[in-house]
């Protein structure tokens, strides 16, 4: 990994490719360990891949997620209350993954 420059992090594709696809992987593996995989698969393409990762500042990560996120989970069998729950944990576990990617992980 190439030094964090927060600078950088706005052309993010062109700077940090490598990084975000390594950290939205590691959050992939660690919710298909604990969830349903075709949850947590539905969750993956149908809204984090439109989501949007930015940089907070002081070693945080914010992730911008499509509107009505849960309703993009079209064919899949589930309780919204539980999706929801399973969206946030999702999103915790990514803007960990960021931070320990990018070297901010609490020591």
């Amino acid at each position: 990994m190439s030094d964090f420059d927060p600078d950088k992090f706005e052309d993010k594709y062109e700077h940090y490719f490598p990084e975000l696809q390594q950290a939205y992987r590691q959050a992939f593996d660690v919710m298909n360990d604990r969830y349903d995989s075709e949850l947590v698969h539905g969750i993956d393409q149908g809204i984090l891949a439109e989501s949007e990762p930015f940089y907070e500042g002081d070693g945080e990560f914010r992730i911008e997620l499509p509107e009505e996120p849960v309703d993009r989970l079209s064919g899949l069998v589930v309780d919204r209350e539980k999706a929801e729950t399973v969206l946030d944990s999702y999103v915790e576990e990514l803007e960990s993954q960021l931070r320990d990617v990018f070297g901010f992980a609490e020591e």
